[in-house]
């Protein structure tokens, strides 16, 4: 199965495509969708969405999953950040693909067994868990994290009777 997880951002959203094959894992692609910070909120919105569109075209995933949302002190950027997450999830929905959503603690513990992990933890990881992989950024790394924690969370659900 071959799965997309994301990381949402206006400025920069992550991404990254695995493929699962049972519990075993393995990296296809990972990198950074960025928008102009100068443009008007509306076209850098409508630029995300058409990067994402053309990111499923070509990766044809099967699963996909999203970081949640958390909240920042300044509400404008929660809530910049939360109109970005939304065009994530309506570009993954208009590929056909129900997405998991997981919260950033939950995208730790899954990947390096505890939910107050560091970035810096998380990375190496990530780098650990998929040999070889050359990480586009600490945004890609996240993005890699969340496809790795759905992985995980697909593969429990099929166990379970």
């Amino acid at each position: 199965m071959i799965i997309l997880g994301l990381d949402p951002g206006l400025g920069t959203t992550g991404w990254g495509v695995i493929r699962a094959e049972g519990n075993r894992l393995s990296h296809l692609a990972n990198g950074r969708l960025k928008t102009d910070s100068a443009a008007p909120l509306a076209r850098r919105l409508a630029h995300l969405d058409t990067m994402l569109a053309a990111l499923i075209a070509d990766h044809g995933p099967q699963a996909a999953a999203v970081e949640e949302v958390f909240v920042n002190a300044n509400p404008q950027s929660t809530l910049k950040l939360g109109q970005a997450r939304g065009v994530v999830l309506l570009a993954v929905a208009r590929g056909g693909i129900d997405p998991g959503e997981y919260a950033a603690r939950l995208v730790k513990k899954a990947v390096v067994g505890v939910g107050n992990a560091e970035k810096a933890q998380v990375h190496a990881m990530v780098q650990r868990l998929l040999p070889g992989v050359k990480i586009d950024g600490p945004d890609a790394a996240d993005a890699l994290a969340v496809a790795i924690c759905h992985a995980h969370h697909l593969a429990s659900s099929r166990r379970m009777p």
